[in-house]
């Protein structure tokens, strides 16, 4: 059976654990994320179509989706460094309670607060101090991926909107509808797409399925 490489399309079903007590924190299967409390109302669950060394997953799990074989269950062992970082002592930061009294906060261990843009977690209040943290919440864990590999993707739209997906998704799903006439693709945007973002995501189409010559971007006309 063919091998896994880079620059294939894959479906999978996923499950990710912390190593140590194995607790569940990222799955694409609903029943998983229920059983477990972390089903979340906004995400789609369901099998997911990812492209083999372009980091649409953490990169410890893309290097090691290379080389497996289709139809198999797989667990792989994920290093911090291959994960989410290492603990930056410099991204722990200690600050007075004041600061939570003057926005009504009290703050308590694994209060998550959005401080300039960047996430932080509180780690510990001791008397008038607030130690915190912002690191990534899973910086420093070994981590465990159950994984199914389910299929290879040879359908050019699902290839398509799999990239739509990890590049251009951000701007909303549904502003997008995908058309494939022979080689060319048609994008109907009822936003207007950047620039900067379509120039890319164009460079990448063509690296990535060569079957697509031409990409064309069309707004939506509003009625």
């Amino acid at each position: 059976m063919a091998k896994i490489k880079k620059g294939d399309f894959i479906e999978l079903d996923y499950t990710g654990k912390i190593k140590v007590g194995e607790r569940v924190f990222d799955t694409s299967n609903e029943d998983v994320a229920t059983s477990n409390n972390i089903k979340n109302s906004n995400m789609e669950y369901g099998p997911v179509t990812i492209c083999v060394g372009e980091s649409h997953v953490i990169k410890g799990l893309d290097k090691k989706l290379e080389g497996r074989e289709i139809g198999k269950d797989y667990e792989f062992d994920i290093d911090p460094e291959d994960a989410f970082g290492k603990k930056n002592p410099k991204l722990m930061k200690t600050v007075s309670n004041s600061m939570f009294k003057k926005q009504n906060m009290n703050p308590y261990p694994g209060l998550q607060i959005n401080a300039d843009g960047m996430i932080g977690t509180v780690r510990s209040v001791t008397g008038g101090r607030v130690t915190l943290d912002f690191n990534h919440p899973l910086a420093g864990r070994d981590l465990i991926y159950n994984v199914k590999i389910i299929k290879l993707v040879e359908d050019v739209e699902q290839q398509v909107n799999s990239l739509l997906k990890a590049s251009l998704f951000m701007l909303g799903k549904d502003n997008f509808n995908v058309e494939i006439v022979e080689t060319e693709l048609k994008i109907t945007c009822k936003i207007k797409v950047p620039e900067q973002l379509q120039k890319p995501f164009e460079e990448k189409i063509k690296k990535l399925i060569p079957k697509i010559k031409k990409i064309t971007f069309l707004e939506e006309k509003t009625k």
